[in-house]
Parts: structure tokens; sequence; C-alpha cells
């Protein structure tokens, strides 16, 4: 078959693994490759541009299954902004929500280093370095949903 690459250089150039694109392949992500009379899978530059395509919706946080739709409205070649501006709406909600969790997160370990720091310094005045303040709090916690 000419103008077809086989799965190895197709990783080189779109910075996947050989896995990634079985699977991605499996996931129907991208159309089944036709074989090499050695059963080598063979890609062409479309299939490239997919991978690409899958990889970068990845690092924007799309899941496999918002990048099959994105794909699909991708290849209907339909007028699809809206729908797509209302999946973009959806994952910068998710990103601030995590961000909220994540400072929330950041919060309470600033606070419980400050109470590690706090007893160490009492701790080296009494040698008293048994009793973790955190390992406490967290105990009493586990205790409450037990």
């Amino acid at each position: 078959m000419d103008g077809t690459i086989r799965i190895g250089r197709v990783a080189q150039q779109t910075g996947l693994s050989i896995d990634t694109i079985r699977f991605y392949e499996k996931q129907r992500l991208l159309k089944r490759s036709p074989r090499s009379e050695g059963g080598f899978r063979l890609f062409d530059a479309g299939d490239i541009e997919t991978l690409k395509f899958i990889r970068k919706a990845q690092e924007l946080g799309f899941t496999l299954k918002e990048i099959r739709e994105l794909l699909i409205l991708r290849e209907g070649h339909v007028p699809s902004c809206s729908h797509v501006k209302a999946l973009l709406n959806q994952k910068l909600e998710a990103v601030a929500w995590k961000i909220t969790q994540l400072q929330s997160l950041e919060d309470s370990l600033k606070r419980a280093l400050q109470r590690c720091e706090r007893e160490l310094k009492t701790a080296r005045k009494t040698k008293h370095e048994e009793c973790c303040p955190v390992l406490e709090q967290i105990s009493q916690a586990a205790r409450r949903f037990a």
C-alpha cells in the first residue's frame, strides 16, 4: 500500500505509544487500520491527523467519550460550534470546581504543616515526639466517619 506508515513510525510522529494507538483503535476512536502482507498495521496521513487531534483533545481534559463525540462532529462537516461551545463550558465548570477543591486541599495541608512545625518546636523543648497532632486529627476524623 503506497503512502502508508507502520505503527512504530506513527507513534514517533504523534508522540503516542504503540499501545495507546492500539487502544484508540479498539475504542473505535480511530478506524481499523489495514494490514500489510506481514500483518503490520498501516496508517495514512488522515490517521496521523486524527491521532494528533485525539492527543490534543485529551490534553485539554476531554474524556474518550467526549473525544468520540468531537470526532463525529469533526467528520460530519456540519455546523457544530454551539455544541463544542457547550462542551467547553462544561469543561471550564469542571476545571473551576477542581481548582476550588485543590485550593481547599492546599489550605488544609498548609494548616497541617503549621501544626507539625509548632509541635516539633515544642517537642524539641520537651523531648516529647510520640504525639503528632496531624495523625491525631486524621484518626479522630476517621472515627467520626466509621
